[in-house]
């Protein structure tokens, strides 16, 4: 009966070392997909953040309207005053969903106004 335990836990281990590269890669894959979904993964729970550098803004990246598409916006609505955000688009060969942040910060800055459907440039006062 005792060569049959040792027999049997012989294979049980054998089988074990079979697995083991199988179940480190899965956990690996586990902490990877909990990574990507958001949430920290084990290795990197004792980790902090790198800081952010900040321009003194408040506001990521770039400074508004130093891109050449608020400008190009810009002439097109001085050069069509009451032309649409749609036509816009066209006119740049660009989709329209950009527009409705560029205009809006356009508007903000002083440079144009919406007037019903239409962007207008202002008119200094």
């Amino acid at each position: 009966m005792a060569d049959f335990l040792e027999e049997k836990r012989r294979e049980i281990e054998a089988r074990m070392e079979e697995l083991r590269p199988h179940v480190d890669e899965y956990h690996r894959l586990e902490a990877a997909a909990k990574a990507l979904a958001g949430a920290q993964a084990p290795a990197a729970a004792g980790r902090r953040p790198l800081p952010r550098r900040s321009s003194g803004t408040g506001r990521a990246g770039r400074p508004r309207g130093s891109g050449t598409r608020g400008n190009q916006a810009l002439e097109i609505v001085r050069s069509q005053p009451g032309i649409t955000i749609p036509e816009i688009a066209e006119k740049m060969g660009i989709q329209q969903n950009y527009l409705y942040r560029v205009l809006p910060g356009l508007a903000q800055d002083g440079l144009v106004e919406k007037q019903g459907r239409g962007w207008h440039p202002k008119t200094a006062a």
